[in-house]
């Protein structure tokens, strides 16, 4: 078993992937470094609010950012990342087929 001390690191990451947008950019960042300002045209939200959720991706250590004359370049820092979207794909592909089974057993009840 785990340290609670790991499990209070691993859990602040995990938090990091907490909201929509930060997976979002995660997965467009897996094709490589991209310009924060082509980051920003991808999302319908405030520059500033973009701005946010990349710190506290970089703060955990999952993105990385230089600066190249006036340009702020993104990049995924750690691309085992997206190993975790296709656990989190199979989980939800799995509840799914849970789901079906229990709806078609509940089907023949009728």
């Amino acid at each position: 078993m785990i340290s609670f001390e790991e499990a209070e690191i691993r859990a602040k990451i995990i938090k990091a992937l907490s909201h929509p947008i930060r997976l979002m950019v995660v997965d467009l960042l897996k094709e490589g470094e991209i310009k924060f300002s082509d980051i920003c045209e991808k999302f319908d939200v405030d520059k500033s609010t973009i701005s946010k959720h990349l710190a506290i991706l970089k703060e955990v250590g999952i993105l990385s950012s230089k600066k190249i004359q006036k340009q702020v370049i993104y990049k995924l820092e750690i691309p085992c990342v997206i190993d975790f979207f296709e656990c989190s794909t199979k989980v939800i592909k799995h509840n799914m087929q849970r789901h079906k089974t229990v709806i078609e057993s509940a089907e023949g009840d009728f």
